[in-house]
């Protein structure tokens, strides 16, 4: 039964100008949702080839992982991968910046934040989203590989979050690789040995679902090997066991 034709519930002129205005905003917020994906996609679907590069907006220039990232964005963009970003500081910067000084295409999706939240001048292409979901959605939605440097929450939001879409068969099984193992590392042995061994709360093989590594050779010939893999999200044919 409707709350309108519930008689315990009192719908007062003002209380119904309530409801109107919830189901008005509610409508403005599911189409701003709906531009927001259909905008992401029309620039994603532009490029053929490409990589999202994760990490964190708080490198500075000197610091070796803006040195490496930008190091990769170079390698990326002479195998003829456009290099994908939060097109923020930092890594993102590094990455794109990397790809651009080398003639190669860079995007870079942004999100308004308290901080942080500028635009590098390495982009090719960018967009502003309100959403942080709808913008998670691009950054992984058509990549050949994912390569997370050392970052903070979000970060590893966007690293977990990948990981659990291909242990869940959400999305094919792209290369997802972590790139530093100092900082890595006590990630990976806690997956190794306190997730999977020590309460089995992932199965035999979950913990192979990235690869850690130090080398620019070792990413470049990962990317190149899964070049024709996109990270296109999967959804099984089948009905849910709840379904009819």
């Amino acid at each position: 039964m409707s709350q309108k034709n519930d008689p315990k519930i009192a719908i007062t002129p003002h209380r119904d100008a309530i409801i109107k205005l919830i189901d008005h905003e509610t409508d403005e917020r599911v189409d701003r949702i709906e531009k927001e994906f259909r905008a992401g996609f029309d620039i994603v679907n532009k490029y053929s080839y490409t990589v999202t590069v994760f990490g964190s907006a708080r490198f500075l220039e000197d610091n070796i992982y803006y040195q490496k990232a930008r190091e990769v964005g170079d390698t990326l963009a002479k195998q003829g991968f456009t290099v994908i970003t939060g097109g923020g500081g930092g890594i993102m910067e590094a990455a794109n910046r990397g790809a651009y000084e080398s003639g190669g295409h860079t995007l870079g999706f942004n999100i308004t934040l308290p901080n942080e939240q500028q635009l590098n001048p390495y982009l090719s292409e960018s967009m502003p989203f309100r959403y942080f979901f709808a913008r998670k959605v691009m950054l992984a939605y058509a990549a050949s590989a994912l390569i997370c440097f050392p970052g903070g929450f979000g970060t590893l939001d966007e690293m977990f979050e990948v990981v659990t879409l291909i242990q869940t068969a959400k999305m094919p099984k792209v290369p997802v690789i972590l790139f530093g193992s100092d900082f890595w590392k006590p990630l990976d042995t806690f997956v190794k040995q306190t997730l999977l061994d020590g309460f089995g709360t992932i199965s035999q093989g979950d913990e192979r679902l990235y690869t850690l590594t130090d080398s620019v050779t070792e990413v470049a010939h990962i990317v190149e090997k899964h070049r024709e893999m996109t990270s296109v999200f999967s959804m099984s044919d089948q009905p849910l066991a709840n379904e009819s």
